[in-house]
This record gives structure tokens, C-alpha cells and sequence, in this order.
């Protein structure tokens, strides 16, 4: 272990009380290693280096050593105590090499190759740092406009957003945390259409996409008129669009894909505290966090679900516990710009001008269920509005005591606070929802301000053991009202909710309710409650059934619009997993349900051409034929090169399934892009990259069979894996734990993986 001397004085009582899965999240993501790769700290020692690293930042304001060391001890009770916790870089990287501690960033992207590459360049340093990257397309013009330099004639934003996509893929392959991207163009560029549809089929793993809506466009919604589209380069009107039909395509994209999300632009720069530092044009990876160009933002969480008062009868929040915690986080973060090690020098100069950070919760469902509350209830909307409230007039407090003692940011002249009546303040921006998935993990409590995902979970574990793991309130209360035993939160785990079990009394179902129990407009009425007391946005995902319809949806934005939140994402269950597997015409048959049964593969020719491959799997050496005849690809046949078992049946199950497809007409780039990325237990090496399965090494040798065809040479190597995080559903890619959706992320309560992340 480390060296312990210095966090003598710190209670290791957190390395004893952290719950099994919190502790596994902490070795496996967190903790320091050494060079072997085994972890040399404790979570103790983790959150003495976090408080010591992070109160060396009152040097800066006159403490000396014996004050500075109250402070770190302050700021380890305030962590350890799991009331609140900052975001994942200050707790992996504070007091070391590293010390980069911001979670996101955004860039701008202008109309020029020198621009372009320079973010490209600018994004890499940044994921390599461990951050996110948000940037807005809108300035670069669209695809067919004359570029005068060259005679040329512009790709358009989408095709540059496939640069920092690779660029993205490039960079995590040798890294730990993989780069997350947003993507936002305005609704009124003229290539909207195609970057509405850029992730349908798969493309863009390592993008989060969000349109930009104007209060221009969103008029023309309500009137059903058309909208000028504007081409970026001198502002010139470049054609109309039927405002109604757009709105259109962005819903029925987000029902079946889950991307685009949408962001209300006009509505996030009436809110933009310094416009004389710029317009805001794009959020972080999970639209969260609108962002000046070169800004980033640090982050933390109150950890609602220990602010529960005990009080017979009526158990309310602790509200004077609440306001310790909250002045106790904002002195941490604004402390935290201080010892931050930014990527980029404009960055460090911007972030400091503005100051701004990000105090936010976790733990609300759980807060909710200790009070006896349900969460679609109007209480707990009202008291999600008082508790915000409450958040952001102590936060402002706390940072207005700040600016006493140090000044206010230093770009306060000509700020919407200029001028105000009362305290300077110290921090432009103060509250934020983020997403808190592995954080909440380690707290033990539910997600941001997220109902709980699920009641109870089965877990398969090492011999494909199958554990099931309750939620630890509803554990309580099943003990104390007598109804607790394993085969009912068996029965739980595998229903996933409990609106259909009537050995649970009803009045507890009531409070326990999950994201799938929940209607959709009180996802985002809760999401409303506390934006309206949050500077930033509040970031949530409105979580749909299967059976949810296009119309749900568009109930949904219009709401969302009405109530003033300032960006939806959505996510129905399992629409990842049902992307169409062709395009072009067959995708179009395949969409109408009228058609369905209709289409038939062609026959199997008495003649084909191909080639077989061998590739290195996790089971052994897979053999991987591939054969066409006139009309294209026909037929793929695997042999693994030891005979029998489930391997060999299931790809060959897989192969019957694929050739069928192929002369079915599918296009085999669907089929490939479906393939590639599919994780089993056993991952391996091959020469040029990475087999993650049996299924990935099929879709290796199609990739390899249609560059063959295209170019009459054999490729050489494996081509390097994409993540296809944007196909990311049920499993998770690292453990194969259940992925929840939330917060516009996707994150494993079992080891803690996050996309976001």
C-alpha cells in the first residue's frame, strides 16, 4: 500500500463502510496503481490526496499551513461522509501527475482548415487529459458550397465530424477513459437534414448529437410554416424548410435511434451570464453544461439522500444540513480552478476569467422514497423546486461570501451581475445537474435526479453465478413489514419493477416506482422543477417503454419547450438494438409494417466467388468464407478450428442468419456495423488490432471482403475496433452488467463503466 503517513490524522473509517460495489468501482477506476498495474491506495488515502491537493488552493489567499490543513481536513469530512462529491477527474487526478480536473470542455470549430484541425488537435490533448469535448458545427459551411481558395467545393460539418470521430477512436485505443463528443448544429443550417440522420445507421460511436432550436424555428412549429435556412459563410438565405416536417424527422429519429437530442439555443443565451465573452453555441457530452468556446466547468453533487430529518410524522429535508454542505461544495470547486491543471493555456485563461462551476445533487429518488414521496406526484415535483431553490440561493450565498474574501471573477464588468443590487459574486455559473453515474455508485444512492432504474437486479458473476441485489431501502422496508424473501426479489429482479407484484404491499409499490413505471411527462415536468432554479441546464434522459409511440415523443418535446427546460434527450428501451439493417429501398420495405413477411431471399446460385480468412479469436482460429455471385455478396460460412461446442454452433448460426440477410438484399456495411464492437468474455489480439468476439471477427472479414472487391487487394491487418458505443443498450460492453440510461448517458451500476466517461 502508499504511504499512509500523511492521511494519519484522516478517519479511515470509509475504507470499512463503503459498499462492495462502490469499492470495486473505486480499484478498478480511481485508486492509484503502480507500475504492475495493482492498486496502491486506499479509498481513505484517495480522498486525503483529493482534500490535501485541493485546500493547497487558500495558500493563494493568505492561509497558512495550519489553516490550509483545517480546510483539507474540511474538505476530506465533507467527501468521506459521502455528502458530496466532486467529479470523476478531481478524484483521479488531484494531487497527481496528471492534475487535469475538469470533466468538460468546449471548442470552437470555425470555417477553416486551420480551425478544423486545430480543434481536432485541441480535442485529442483534452481526451488524452481525461475530459469530454462539446463543439458546434454551425459555422461551417455546408456540403457543395464554393470554397474560393481552392475552387473547391466544402464537404459540410457532417463529413468533418467524422475527422474527430477518428481522431476520437485514435486516441482512446491507447487510453483508459474513452472520449466522449458533442455534436450540436443549428436547425437552421443547411445541411440539418443529414446530420438529423448521421447516426442512424450506426456511424458516429464516440458522438452525442444534439440539434440547436431556435425560438425562430420553434414559432414556425406552432404556426405549421416554413423556415429559412441560412448558409453560414455570409448569412445568405440558402432554401426553406417546412419547419413542421423537421421537428417531425428530429422526434421519429430520437424514438427509433435515440439520437438527435435538442437543445434550446435561444433559451440557453438568454441565460448566458457573460455574452460580452461570446455567444454559447454548443454543451458538454451530455448537454448539461453550455459552454463558451475554450470554457470548461467543474463539477460536484450533493448527495440528497442523506439529507433526510427524522422527524415523527412529517420527515422533511434537513435543511440546515443542506445549506453546511452546499457552502462547504462551493468553496471546494472554486478552490478546485485554482490547483487545475487545464489542457490548454486559453482554456486556463477563460475558465479562470469566468470561474464558473457546477454544484449539483444525487440521491433524489432516494430522498424521495425516505420522505414516503412517489415521484410522479405533484409533492415531489414542488418539493424538487423548493429543494433547487433552496440549492441555488445558498450556492450564490456561499459564492458571494467568496468574492468578499477574494474578488469576483475576474470577468464580472459587463456580466449580467453587473450592476445587480447586492455582494459581488465570485463564480459566473454556480448550479448544474450533471450526470453522477459512478459517483452515485460510490455514494451508494441513486443517480442525479434520475427515479431508481430498477428495484431489484440479478448480477451474474465469475461461473455464471447469478446474484441478485436489492436496493437497500426497499430491502429495509421489506424486512420491516414482514414481506422480505430471496424468491420475491428474485421474482423483482426478473420483472424489473413492481408495478405487477401483488405480494408487495401496494402503498410501497406506489413509492417505488422505476424509470419504466413512470410516465414520460413527469420526467420532464421534474426535469422543468429544477431548472428553474439551476444557472446552467439539468441534465436527464426521459426514459420511454419499447411500446412507446413517435407520439409519446412529440408529447415530450412539446412539453419540454412549454415548461422551459433547456434540452430533451430520450431514450426508448431497446431502440438501439432495432436500428434497420439496410437502407436505400429495402430499408424502406422493411420500415412499413404492411410489408412485413413479404420480403424473401434470393435463392442460393449454383456458382460463387470468394475467399476465406482466418482470424485469431478469444475461442480459437476462426475460418471466415465469404461468396458472391453476380448481384453482390450471397453467403457466409464459419469453421472454427477446433470442432464442436457452443462456439462453433452459434457462428454458425450467426453465418446462416447473415447469408440470408445478404440475399435479402441487405446492405452488407449495415450488417458489418452491427457486428463490429460485440464484446465476449474473451477478447483477443490479432495482428493490427484488437477481436473483441466471434461475431467482431465475422465482421472483420466483411469489412475486409468489400475493400477486397473494391480494390482487388487483400487488406493486411485487423482494422482497429470502434466501440460502437452508439449502439450501446442492455449490456454493458466491459462486464456485460445491465446499462441504465440516464442523464443522456449510459452507465454500469456493476463495475462502473460510463460512455460518458
Amino acid at each position: 500500500m502508499a504511504d499512509v503517513g500523511k492521511t494519519a490524522c484522516y478517519s479511515r473509517v470509509i475504507d470499512e463502510t463503503l459498499a462492495p460495489n462502490a469499492l470495486k468501482v473505486l480499484q478498478r477506476r480511481y485508486l492509484k496503481r503502480a507500475d504492475g498495474g495493482q492498486v496502491v491506495e486506499r479509498p481513505s488515502e484517495m480522498f486525503a490526496r483529493v482534500a490535501e491537493n485541493i485546500a493547497s488552493a487558500e495558500r493563494l489567499y493568505g492561509a497558512d499551513d495550519a489553516r490550509v490543513a483545517d480546510v483539507a481536513a474540511d474538505f476530506y469530512d465533507l467527501m468521506t461522509s459521502l455528502d458530496f462529491l466532486p467529479n470523476s477527474p478531481t478524484l483521479m487526478n488531484a494531487g497527481r501527475e496528471l492534475q487535469q480536473l475538469s470533466a468538460c470542455f468546449v471548442l470552437p470549430v470555425a470555417d477553416s482548415m486551420e480551425s478544423i484541425f486545430g480543434a481536432v488537435r485541441d480535442t485529442a490533448i483534452i481526451h488524452k487529459s481525461g475530459g469530454g469535448t462539446g463543439f458546434s458545427f454551425s459555422r461551417l459551411r455546408p456540403a457543395g458550397d464554393q470554397v474560393q481558395s481552392t475552387q473547391g467545393v466544402s464537404s459540410g460539418p457532417v463529413s468533418f465530424m467524422r475527422v474527430f470521430n477518428q481522431a476520437t477512436e485514435a486516441v482512446k485505443q491507447g487510453g483508459t477513459r474513452r472520449g466522449a463528443n458533442m455534436g450540436v448544429l443549428r436547425v437552421d443550417h443547411p445541411d440539418i437534414l443529414e446530420f438529423i440522420r448521421c447516426k442512424s445507421d450506426g456511424d458516429f460511436a464516440n458522438f452525442n448529437i444534439s440539434v440547436a432550436l431556435t425560438d425562430e424555428f420553434m414559432e414556425a412549429v406552432r404556426e405549421g410554416s416554413a423556415y429559412e435556412l441560412r448558409n453560414p459563410r455570409d448569412g445568405s438565405c440558402a432554401g426553406e424548410l417546412d419547419a413542421r416536417d423537421v421537428h417531425e424527422l428530429i422526434i421519429e429519429m430520437a424514438w427509433a435511434t435515440g439520437d438527435p437530442g435538442i437543445i434550446f439555443i435561444d433559451r440557453i443565451n438568454a441565460d448566458n451570464p457573460t455574452p460580452r465573452q461570446g455567444e454559447i453555441e454548443s454543451t458538454n457530452p451530455c448537454g448539461e453544461q453550455p459552454l463558451l468556446p475554450y470554457e470548461a466547468c467543474n463539477l460536484g453533487s450533493v448527495n440528497l439522500s442523506r439529507m433526510a430529518a427524522p422527524r415523527e410524522g412529517h420527515p422533511d429535508l434537513d435543511w440546515d444540513r443542506l445549506a453546511d454542505v452546499v457552502h462547504r461544495g462551493v468553496r471546494f470547486l472554486d478552490d478546485v480552478i485554482d490547483v487545475n491543471d487545464y489542457p490548454l493555456p486559453k482554456i486556463a485563461e477563460v475558465a479562470r476569467g469566468n470561474r464558473k462551476i457546477g454544484l449539483g445533487v444525487m440521491g433524489w429518488a432516494d430522498l424521495l422514497i425516505r420522505l414516503d414521496i412517489p415521484y410522479d406526484s405533484e409533492e415531489a415535483v414542488a418539493l424538487g423546486e423548493k429543494a433547487m431553490g433552496f440549492i441555488d440561493a445558498e450556492g450564490k450565498s456561499a459564492s458571494r461570501k467568496l468574492a468578499e474574501e477574494r474578488g469576483s471573477f475576474p470577468n464580472f464588468e459587463g456580466s449580467v451581475y453587473d450592476g445587480m443590487e447586492g455582494a459581488p459574486i465570485r463564480n459566473a455559473t454556480v448550479t448544474t445537474i450533471a450526470p453522477t453515474g459512478t459517483l452515485s455508485i460510490i455514494s451508494n444512492c441513486s443517480s442525479g435526479i434520475e427515479p431508481l432504474f430498477a428495484v431489484s437486479y440479478v448480477r451474474t458473476v465469475m461461473d455464471n453465478d447469478r446474484l441478485v441485489e436489492v436496493n437497500p431501502t426497499f430491502e429495509d422496508v421489506a424486512v420491516k413489514r414482514g414481506f422480505y424473501n430471496r424468491d420475491l426479489m428474485a421474482l423483482i429482479a426478473e420483472h424489473g419493477s413492481l408495478a405487477d407484484i401483488d405480494e408487495v404491499p401496494e402503498d410501497v409499490r406506489r413509492v417505488f416506482v422505476t424509470a419504466h413505471d413512470i410516465a414520460p411527462v413527469w420526467h420532464v415536468r421534474m426535469q422543468a422543477a429544477f431548472q428553474k432554479h439551476t444557472d446552467n441546464a439539468v441534465s436527464k434522459t426521459v426514459n420511454f417503454s419499447n411500446e412507446a409511440t413517435v407520439a409519446d415523443v412529440r408529447e415530450v418535446y412539446r412539453l419540454a419547450h412549454e415548461l422551459g427546460v433547456k434540452g430533451v434527450t430520450i431514450y426508448r428501451d431497446g431502440s438501439k438494438q432495432n436500428q434497420v439493417l439496410s437502407t436505400g429501398k429495402t430499408a424502406g420495405a422493411q420500415a412499413d409494417p404492411s410489408r412485413a413477411g413479404e420480403i424473401e431471399p434470393r435463392p442460393r446460385p449454383q456458382v460463387t466467388v470468394g475467399r476465406t480468412e482466418k482470424i485469431k479469436t478469444g475461442c480459437g482460429n476462426l475460418y471466415v468464407t465469404i461468396n458472391a455471385d453476380e448481384h453482390g455478396l450471397c453467403e457466409v460460412f464459419t469453421q472454427m478450428g477446433k470442432s464442436g461446442g457452443c462456439a462453433s454452433s452459434q457462428s454458425e448460426a450467426l453465418s446462416r442468419l447473415i447469408s440470408m440477410s445478404l440475399r435479402a438484399g441487405v446492405d452488407p456495411s449495415a450488417i458489418v456495423k452491427h457486428l463490429r464492437g460485440i464484446r465476449c468474455p474473451s477478447p483477443t489480439w490479432a495482428e493490427g488490432g484488437k477481436v473483441l468476439s466471434c461475431a467482431d471477427a465475422v465482421g472483420i472479414a466483411l469489412e475486409h471482403f468489400v475493400e477486397w472487391q473494391a480494390t482487388g487487394e487483400s487488406p493486411t491487418a485487423v482494422v482497429k475496433n470502434t466501440d460502437r458505443l452508439d449502439n450501446l443498450s442492455g449490456a454493458c460492453p466491459e462486464c456485460g452488467g445491465t446499462l441504465e440510461h440516464e442523464s443522456g448517458c449510459a452507465v454500469c451500476r456493476t463495475c462502473g463503466f460510463s460512455k460518458c466517461a
